[in-house]
């Protein structure tokens, strides 16, 4: 009989954290040596991406490909580890399932929030005299405070509501996006080609796409939602 995903079979965290330290360890621990191996050279493979990725491209490019597939990988593999269920139909496929329909991909993305806002916060405390570029301008004194404040303080709410899948964090995510998209066009416009400009409109689009996509996700504050 396959398994229920909203039952998904006995958890073992000690597997989960073997293979959030070595990809495919948690599987291999529990016998499920095929599961282990694929997780592994998975793993494996998107590291050596990412390192080709830094040398033919450079650390911005290799950090992002690591925050949206690696890292991404490096948890459902764990996780899989962590649902360790006795049954035949054990297994990646069966984990994904788990994933989708208790919207840990929609959680994930909230982690990514909360990961951003903490390196916002960190570039303006550590470049006092960085100024963000709004429409075309770069705002001081007050509002230049204003501008960069924003940026970690709605990446928190934001990443805070996605985590706890809250529907006003998907209403504020669309607002934000919407500003984020008139406001990289706007300065395309006046600045013209750059590699950061485009890759920060081609990734706001499709991020935004995505959590549009899995909007049904998103509950009223009681409605509740199946936990991990």
């Amino acid at each position: 009989m396959p398994l229920d995903p909203q039952h998904a079979g006995p958890r073992d965290p000690v597997a989960a954290v073997f293979s959030s330290v070595v990809p495919g360890s948690g599987q291999a621990l529990r016998g499920r040596i095929p599961q282990a191996a694929i997780a592994f050279l998975i793993s494996a493979a998107l590291l050596g991406c990412t390192w080709l990725i830094e040398r033919a491209h450079g650390g911005g490019a290799a950090v992002l490909f690591l925050m949206l597939l690696v890292l991404p990988w490096w948890a459902i593999q764990s996780y899989d580890a962590w649902l360790t269920a006795q049954s035949s139909e054990a297994g990646l496929g069966q984990t994904l399932k788990v994933i989708w329909v208790r919207a840990h991909d929609v959680r994930y993305l909230g982690a990514l929030f909360l990961l951003t806002a903490l390196m916002d916060l960190y570039i303006i405390v550590a470049n006092p005299g960085y100024s963000l570029t709004v429409f075309c301008t770069k705002p001081a004194g007050l509002l230049g405070a204003l501008a960069k404040a924003q940026s970690p303080t709605l990446h928190t709410l934001i990443g805070y509501g996605f985590l706890r899948l809250r529907r006003w964090s998907l209403l504020l995510y669309l607002a934000y996006a919407a500003f984020g998209l008139l406001n990289g066009t706007a300065n395309y416009a006046c600045f013209g080609y750059g590699r950061v400009r485009t890759v920060f409109l081609v990734t706001l689009i499709a991020f935004t796409a995505y959590v549009f996509w899995r909007r049904r996700c998103f509950t009223a504050p009681r409605a509740g939602y199946p936990g991990l």
